[in-house]
């Protein structure tokens, strides 16, 4: 989930080269963030102020950051993120988009907020524009046009949303770059602190950055982080994939008419009498493929608590390995084995100075999918994983929606009101 980033520039944007800070900020930014590209009026969509794009030149974070993306184009940024990223659509990790919204250097709070999507998603779907991606993109039968960026935006909250290069990237190079965008928003606006906001997937990038959990060349927390809000986040992990492995793979699968991007917990599967591999929707490295290391970095075992859908096809091969009627797999501890971050997560700790908040989603309702069913969650991830505050010293709140499914989350009235709330 790679390319080299071509011309700076492809036409309808107005963006400039270089490494200084922005007209109107207070401080310079850090010297291995590059500007190269700014987008504005004529060229930003759905609400958004600017877009601009900017490259970490760490080397370290150069080296590592060629991932992987699925041959046939699932994983590619799609719309208007291709001009932001210049007319690529498969840059590599160093490369993030800072979106800025109305209001973003005159609102009236005092601490700044980011907002960090989750996987398969994009900061314009996810925070501004939940109906983007048209019917049932926002998991539910109809979706609104405005999201939590508009929301707190006009209660006068200065807002900034990242976008990452990798749809489904490494978490700890993510983390990286959350880092970067909230150096950023320091320099921009003379601030020491920044709040930040993770939804699903998100939750492992912000909280990998505050817990300083990093690459080897990476950068650790630099202490500037207020409050951290999750959003459905995965803080126990995750194990839907496995659990319920054969109605995922429908949807991931090409022979069986599959076109999600998302991984496979099958190496094989037999798809109207055709027994096919697909090593590129792997959720472990196979056959030279590594197209989803954010996905397998969530993964946590839940048989324990919940059991195992024993009303699946090759239920119990799919989970804990082997072959099955139609399909093969190695299961699920393989994948934790080869990279989960859940219980590193845990034990690195979120400092005491970070005042942590959870949201959990109550409503397994999300439109077009299985929805998880073994126990209570949002269709997606656990009640009891988005609350586990394992290794989280200051918790501040915790809360759930119950009519909110997971990807209603950011966009769902009463959850944006208890966002605000714990923002105040």
């Amino acid at each position: 989930m790679t390319a080299a980033l071509g011309a700076l520039l492809t036409a309808g944007g107005t963006a400039t080269a270089g490494s200084g800070a922005a007209a109107g900020s207070t401080a310079a930014p850090p010297p291995y963030l590059t500007q190269e590209a700014s987008y504005g009026s004529g060229t930003v969509t759905n609400g958004w102020e600017k877009v601009e794009r900017y490259r970490d030149t760490t080397p370290g974070f150069q080296a590592a950051a060629s991932e992987g993306y699925p041959p046939d184009g699932r994983g590619n940024q799609d719309g208007v993120r291709v001009t932001y990223f210049g007319g690529v659509a498969r840059p590599t990790s160093d490369r993030f988009l800072l979106y800025s919204a109305p209001g973003w250097n005159s609102g009236a709070k005092a601490t700044p907020v980011l907002l960090v999507h989750g996987a398969n998603d994009t900061a314009d779907r996810a925070w501004a524009n939940p109906g983007e991606s048209g019917g049932y993109g926002c998991g539910a039968l109809s979706c609104p046009s405005t999201g939590l960026m508009q929301y707190l935006a006009g209660r006068g909250h200065r807002v900034f949303a990242i976008g990452f290069a990798h749809k489904q990237g490494d978490n700890l190079m993510q983390a990286q770059t959350v880092g970067d965008a909230v150096a950023l928003i320091k320099a921009k606006l003379g601030v020491g602190q920044v709040d930040l906001v993770g939804w699903s997937k998100g939750e492992l990038s912000t909280r990998a950055y505050v817990s300083s959990l990093k690459p080897s060349w990476g950068r650790g927390y630099a202490g500037d982080v207020r409050k951290l809000i999750t959003l459905g986040g995965p803080n126990g992990g995750f194990d839907y994939p496995y659990a319920h492995g054969w109605a995922h793979d429908f949807s991931i699968w090409p022979e069986c008419g599959g076109k999600i991007n998302a991984p496979s917990p099958h190496s094989r599967m037999t798809c109207y009498g055709t027994y096919t591999a697909h090593p590129e929707f792997s959720m472990t490295p196979s056959g030279g493929y590594d197209d989803y290391p954010g996905q397998r970095q969530m993964l946590a075992r839940w048989d324990g608590v919940y059991g195992v859908d024993q009303t699946a096809q090759d239920w119990y091969t799919t989970y804990y390995g082997g072959q099955g009627y139609y399909t093969a797999g190695d299961g699920i501890q393989p994948a934790i084995t080869a990279g989960s971050l859940v219980a590193p997560l845990q034990r690195a700790g979120i400092p005491a100075s970070v005042t942590t908040y959870l949201l959990a989603g109550g409503s397994p309702t999300v439109v077009g999918i299985y929805n998880e069913n073994r126990g209570p969650s949002d269709g997606v991830v656990f009640v009891s994983s988005a609350l586990d505050t394992t290794g989280v010293a200051t918790v501040g709140g915790k809360a759930t929606v119950t009519g909110a499914n997971h990807l209603e989350l950011g966009w769902n009235s009463a959850a944006q009101a208890q966002v605000a709330a714990w923002l105040a």
